[in-house]
């Protein structure tokens, strides 16, 4: 029975990986076969035993442009961190930048343009040119204190300062522009947006709720 056994082995076929084998019609999906049981997705190449996921197979076009081999992780494509320039970053992620005397004040269609970026503010005459302003109602005396500290945090760290003023009983008053020009610069319109940035909420009158 020894011999017998041995003349006649039993060959066991193991189910080989799907996920390494490839379509030669379909290089980058395996066609996915239903069967009558939903839970339950068989691959054409091998058995699937994670279920269906519902794959389609991929358009002519997209076999045509290669598109699987484009992918994180392989070796062979090339893949760029592109850095925002200075046109793609918001106001208040910009930084101030030294300013010529010789340098022209912004136009004022340029201001109104610039103006739409910033929260609160308004372009108003004044001594020196053109200035930015923003009032700020403060719940009290000690808020409106408050509020001129975080400001002025604010613009401590840009290096490019404001005329700040508290008006009786609680308004904080602001005022934006460049001296050494004679008007506005892109430099006070990024510390407006940074001001815009400051939590005011805590500081502002309590809204009456009426019954």
């Amino acid at each position: 029975m020894a011999s017998s056994f041995l003349s006649n082995p039993i060959s066991f076929a193991l189910p080989t990986n799907p996920l390494r084998r490839r379509s030669s019609s379909f290089p980058c999906s395996p066609t996915l076969r239903r069967g009558g049981d939903r839970n339950r997705g068989v691959l054409a190449m091998g058995g699937d035993f994670l279920g269906d996921f519902g794959a389609r197979d991929p358009f002519p076009a997209e076999i045509e442009s290669n598109f699987c081999e484009n992918i994180v992780g392989n070796w062979g494509t090339e893949h760029k961190i592109l850095i925002p320039n200075l046109a793609a970053l918001s106001l208040a992620q910009q930084s101030c930048q030294p300013i010529s005397p010789s340098q022209p004040p912004l136009p004022f269609e340029e201001a109104e343009k610039l103006l739409r970026k910033v929260v609160g503010w308004r372009l108003v005459d004044g001594d020196g040119g053109t200035r930015l302003q923003c009032l700020w109602k403060a719940r009290d005396y000690g808020c409106g204190i408050e509020l001129i500290n975080r400001i002025y945090r604010v613009v401590d760290e840009a290096g490019h300062y404001p005329d700040l003023h508290l008006e009786q009983p609680n308004q904080v008053r602001a005022e934006l522009w460049t001296a050494s020009i004679g008007g506005l610069s892109l430099n006070d319109f990024i510390v407006a947006a940074k001001i815009d940035e400051i939590k005011t909420l805590d500081l502002l009158p309590k809204k009456r709720i009426w019954a």
